[in-house]
């Protein structure tokens, strides 16, 4: 008895290999398992004519396959990551508004490109406390010590924030309460996510 009790514990059988590279390779063979159903799942809806999506837990109308392929679906992956979490957020908003014909979605569009923005130039060290709105952090971005991008980059985006987002991120006052075409919708939300997914690659 006395000897059993003074046994050394932890000498039992051991199962060979390493078993954090074993849970790492059982994770990736199930995410590559998920995406190749998510895959025929959005087949299968295209060839029903159903014009949906499914990515990134949400089923959303979608009725130009060129956009879904080129910007949606590599915009969806790369801002999966937690860092882009409010990005992910407001883009969500944003498309659930234009689905359902809500108020203002280029607005939440606007904000989750403003909030890449932000993130970027915080992560990077640009960020010096005196901005005022996106266009400083804009500038920050295009900066000669961050030159992450040219100046003509820079004034494409600030003249979206001051011709399309501004608009709507204040009372109208007497004025006809502004409003986007469908179409102009569309367009401002896939012109945020083109730019979204063009500024997270390059950080």
């Amino acid at each position: 008895m006395e000897k059993a009790k003074s046994r050394p514990r932890g000498t039992g059988i051991r199962l060979p290999g390493n078993a954090e590279d074993a849970l790492r390779s059982l994770n990736r063979k199930t995410n590559e398992s998920f995406a190749r159903q998510v895959s025929e799942l959005n087949v299968r809806l295209q060839q029903a004519g159903a014009n949906l999506h499914y990515h990134n837990g949400f089923i959303q109308i979608s009725e130009d396959i060129l956009v879904q392929t080129e910007i949606e679906e590599p915009f969806w992956r790369l801002v999966s990551d937690p860092m882009w979490k409010n990005v992910d957020t407001d883009m969500k908003e944003s498309l659930d508004l234009r689905d359902s014909r809500g108020r203002d979605p280029s607005w939440y569009a606007a904000r989750a490109l403003e909030s890449t923005i932000k993130i970027i130039s915080e992560n990077k060290g640009w960020t010096n406390g005196r901005e005022r709105g996106a266009h400083n952090y804009v500038d920050n971005l295009a900066s000669k010590n961050a030159k992450f991008i040219e100046f003509w980059e820079a004034d494409i985006l600030k003249g979206f924030f001051t011709n399309v987002r501004n608009p709507f991120g204040h009372g109208p006052g007497n004025a006809p309460m502004p409003a986007l075409t469908v179409q102009q919708t569309d367009w401002a939300i896939e012109f945020c996510m083109s730019w979204i997914k063009g500024l997270v690659r390059r950080y």
